[in-house]
């Protein structure tokens, strides 16, 4: 997660507090006791009895995830859910300066148990940041669908489609943390690994890492940035790959991906 928080800063993605990342384990790691000693409860902003007795490592409210890396005790708490899925045992490190956890917890909660309820998996990770060249695309209305918006970001360069098969999922504005983006941002995120949040932001999940996650939105914000320089120049400055040339990385590589 450290790692993770300092890369997304440098990508200008978590600007001050924003962003916010967490990692759903079934099986507990040593020594969660011992780091996070305090022990309270925790009513859930989601009922998610799927990830009863699961630990989840969540940034804390309001936190500085470029600080993860360095004071990791005064920024992560852990969540446990009881069998119920509606409350929790909160436990925190004595150095924590948060009251809460990430005001946009109930979308972390809800695509974790739909992740696992589906797939079975193990252990999942979700990031949410607001990286700029990703985020100022979604606010031109002509990029304001799937296609458009993906066709955008994977001309550029042909490790974009083989690291990212699936494309990511464009989300309307909705209200940051409400019911109406949690539940379009679960459905987004079972077919794609990353939904592009419009006017906000996005969120991208991994079974691997948070770095495997950040990986794939440093990938994608290479292609907006692509796309922006290419706007600045002018549409004469060449159009990218073609749909020609993207189906012959698809098919060298044997990716799996509707994009082409």
């Amino acid at each position: 997660m450290g790692a993770a928080g300092a890369r997304l800063d440098h990508l200008a993605a978590v600007e001050a507090g924003a962003g916010n990342i967490s990692v759903a384990c079934k099986k507990q790691p040593e020594g969660v006791e011992e780091i996070f000693p305090v022990v309270g409860e925790l009513e859930l902003p989601v009922a998610v009895p799927e990830l009863a007795g699961w630990t989840v490592f969540v940034t804390g409210s309001g936190c500085r995830l470029r600080e993860i890396k360095d004071r990791p005790k005064e920024i992560v708490s852990v969540v446990i859910p009881d069998a119920t899925g509606r409350r929790a045992v909160w436990r925190r490190a004595p150095q924590a300066t948060f009251t809460k956890p990430t005001s946009e917890f109930n979308s972390h909660l809800g695509v974790h148990a739909d992740q696992v309820a589906r797939r079975k998996v193990e252990h999942h990770v979700l990031v949410h940041g607001q990286p700029p060249y990703l985020t100022l695309l979604s606010h031109l209305p002509e990029l304001s669908n799937d296609k458009a918006y993906n066709e955008a970001i994977f001309r550029w360069e042909a490790e974009t489609i083989i690291q990212v098969p699936t494309g990511v999922k464009f989300l309307p504005f909705m209200i940051p943390g409400g019911e109406e983006l949690g539940q379009a941002n679960i459905a987004g995120l079972r077919e794609h690994t990353m939904t592009i949040w419009a006017k906000h932001g996005l969120m991208v999940r991994s079974d691997i890492s948070p770095m495997d996650a950040v990986d794939k939105v440093e990938y994608l914000e290479a292609g907006a940035t692509y796309y922006y320089r290419h706007r600045l120049l002018g549409e004469n400055a060449g159009g990218g790959l073609t749909k020609e040339e993207l189906r012959g990385v698809v098919t060298a590589f044997n990716i799996d991906t509707t994009l082409v």
